[in-house]
């Protein structure tokens, strides 16, 4: 298709310049683009995987366990830590800058005179785009948020995951676990199997009325006699330790799995697991599910960025994440606690965060991560003082905070939004694509 030629750079300028939400809820813009590019989705079959906590490491477990089987598979993440190509790979490996470039570049042409898509809009498009011209046999696709108007939704996908649902975004999804369900609830299509993640419970009959409107089979992921389980047999005793689980599914039974991951990633792989079952319609290769697993990492997610002392970044950015890394801290450093360099995002519950943080933490630092919309971090420490009783250290400057973290204490922990770990990630080394 001749057209524009970009540069990666190029490209990203173009994708900031694009709204970054759009004005009214629909799917009009997504379906439109994809139109133009020749509905690329329709080459291939499609995992799409929703939830408020989880969702990408599913999405990345998810494509790892389908590529072990054969299957050419791209996975479509959101947000990225450093370089938007981290949000497009096939068969695990990341867009080069070029082919991302190319992407964007295919998919601005497709726009016409149009100047209405949202940067996400054009970035779904693009990865479609791209996994149709790679010839994949599978895209799993991370909803950006909710579901029902996400541009994910264009595709009506073979499996819909759902991971669990919690207070998040409640400005756009609605203010209660039941109005966020019912939002997610609709990327469950006639065609789908919907598979519902343990974080699900209390809001299942959503997703299970759902499901019989539209004639969709359900798995649960979950502690039921009929669900997929999971059963942790070691936990990590240090940051990068490992966990060993055994996974219980629909088809069979996968003992003896090892991820380089807290335990909270347990359930996590058995909802992968689940989503891959549902997808081949069968029982799973367990040496491939051991394989992919063991080599799964998912960058910002109780990352070790440092060994010695241990520097470690998460994603955390809302009170349920935030309770999850709790359990994670307290695994990998026991009694030592470490201290947590903390930068949040304005729109977020940071006295939710601290609250579930506050057990683990040797002490605050708060920062801030370079976004527009970070909560400046003299506001942050008063919410920090609120919670705590005790003033915390206040250092801007996220390279300054992390140093000043480390003085002393037995490991550092930076967490409190995605862009937080990116940022820091980015000062560790994490190279940019040409």
């Amino acid at each position: 298709m001749a057209g524009r030629r970009l540069t990666y750079a190029e490209a990203v300028t173009e994708l900031e310049r694009a709204l970054t939400f759009g004005i009214n809820p629909s799917l009009e813009g997504i379906e439109a683009l994809t139109r133009s590019l020749g509905r690329p989705q329709d080459a291939y079959a499609s995992v799409q995987v929703t939830g408020t906590n989880g969702k990408t490491s599913v999405t990345v477990m998810t494509g790892a366990l389908l590529a072990a089987h054969g299957l050419r598979s791209g996975t479509y993440t959101s947000p990225h830590l450093v370089s938007y190509t981290e949000r497009i790979t096939v068969d695990g490996c990341q867009v080069a800058g070029e082919g991302f470039a190319e992407a964007v570049a295919v998919t601005l042409d497709a726009t016409g005179d149009a100047e209405v898509y949202t940067e996400f809009e054009l970035l779904t498009a693009a990865a479609l785009w791209h996994f149709a011209r790679e010839g994949v046999a599978w895209a799993v696709l991370e909803v950006g948020m909710g579901g029902r108007w996400d541009a994910t939704s264009v595709v009506t996908p073979a499996v819909a995951v759902i991971t669990g649902v919690g207070l998040d975004h409640t400005e756009r999804l609605g203010p209660t676990r039941e109005a966020i369900a019912a939002d997610k609830a609709h990327i469950i299509k006639p065609g789908s199997v919907a598979v519902l993640g343990p974080g699900c419970a209390g809001v299942e009959d959503i997703f299970f009325e759902r499901a019989l409107a539209v004639g969709a089979p359900t798995v649960r992921v979950g502690r039921g006699e009929d669900d997929v389980t999971w059963e942790v047999t070691a936990r990590p005793n240090a940051p990068g330790g490992v966990t060993r689980v055994n996974v219980i599914g629909i088809h069979g039974r996968y003992d003896g799995i090892t991820l380089r991951a807290p335990s909270y990633q347990a359930p996590n792989a058995a909802t992968a697991v689940a989503a891959a079952e549902a997808a081949l319609d069968r029982a799973l290769d367990p040496d491939a599910v051991r394989a992919a697993l063991a080599a799964c990492a998912v960058p910002g997610r109780f990352e070790v960025l440092r060994a010695e002392p241990p520097l470690v970044i998460d994603g955390a950015h809302n009170p349920q994440a935030a309770g999850v890394l709790a359990g994670a801290i307290a695994e990998a450093f026991g009694a030592s606690l470490p201290s947590l360099v903390l930068a949040v995002l304005a729109d977020k519950d940071a006295g939710g965060i601290v609250r579930a943080l506050k057990p683990v933490a040797g002490r605050f630092v708060v920062a801030e991560n370079g976004s527009p919309r970070c909560l400046p971090a003299d506001t942050l420490a008063a919410v920090v003082e609120s919670v705590t009783g005790t003033r915390p250290s206040v250092v801007p400057d996220l390279a300054e905070a992390v140093e000043a973290a480390a003085e002393g204490a037995p490991g550092v922990v930076v967490t409190g939004s995605l862009y937080t770990a990116g940022a820091v990630r980015a000062l560790f080394g994490a190279e940019m694509p040409a």
